[in-house]
């Protein structure tokens, strides 16, 4: 069995979550990325991915209890252990409230909150065995500021820091790391469609007037989820060139 770290990354085919695994390969780590599109690429990524490291891919949909807890074995049976975990699928539905289905609120938090549990509370038993661990879960600056039209999304993400800070108090005993990345306005699919206007409006909300990138997200992820930091845990870092502050 190879004596490589092992990431597991939700999300991780597309965008930031892509942006993440390639640094921890970069880094000799390997990697358990989840994604849950049938549609998904799976040759085409590893070639862009692989490292000098292994990769394993498994589809599962992290809103539903039983497919992380299947996530999670399937990266124990392949590596038997988990070095970081990192969560950071997530999915969108915005809308006014009085517009919002209580479906697109639903699906939300299922995905972005609860997903975060489901996957959480698989992995710790096996981090806790070894007594150490990292985990980083991707929030969003509107978990902490709110925003007009996504209050399903926002109620999401703050929910993940809650969540975050707790678990950091409870695992710490054990040697656990568990710590927040809050991005901001990030180049990615999601914000690729968004008129010239609307993109304009956005910079002009950031001190350093543009948008991040899906790699400086990443750096920010390895930063807390890597080798160097021991002494980081229950953080909220938010990566958005000086939106919040």
């Amino acid at each position: 069995m190879s004596e490589n770290k092992v990431a597991v990354i939700t999300g991780g085919t597309r965008g930031i979550g892509k942006a993440i695994a390639k640094i921890f390969a970069q880094n000799g780590y390997n990697l358990v990325i989840n994604y849950v599109s049938e549609n998904t690429d799976i040759e085409s990524l590893e070639k862009e991915i692989k490292n000098n490291n292994e990769i394993l891919f498994v589809r599962a949909n992290v809103s539903k209890f039983d497919e992380a807890e299947n996530l999670i074995k399937n990266a124990i049976e392949r590596f038997g252990k988990i070095d970081v975990l990192v969560n950071n699928a997530g999915i969108t539905r915005d809308n006014l409230i009085l517009r919002m289905k209580e479906e697109d609120f639903d699906s939300v938090i299922a995905t972005n909150l609860k997903g975060t549990f489901n996957v959480t509370k698989n992995a710790v038993s096996y981090m806790m065995k070894k007594r150490t661990g990292k985990i980083v879960n991707i929030s969003s600056v509107v978990g902490v500021s709110g925003n007009a039209g996504q209050c399903n999304y926002a109620a999401s993400k703050a929910g993940i820091i809650g969540f975050t800070k707790s678990i950091a108090k409870e695992l710490a005993s054990r040697g656990i790391l568990a710590n927040c990345i809050a991005p901001g306005f990030i180049g990615t699919d999601m914000t690729e469609v968004l008129s010239d206007a609307v993109k304009e409006n956005i910079n002009n909300q950031i001190p350093l007037k543009r948008m991040g990138s899906p790699e400086e997200i990443a750096k920010a992820v390895y930063f807390l989820g890597g080798e160097e930091n021991t002494y980081i845990t229950g953080q909220v870092l938010n990566v958005d060139g000086g939106m919040i502050m």
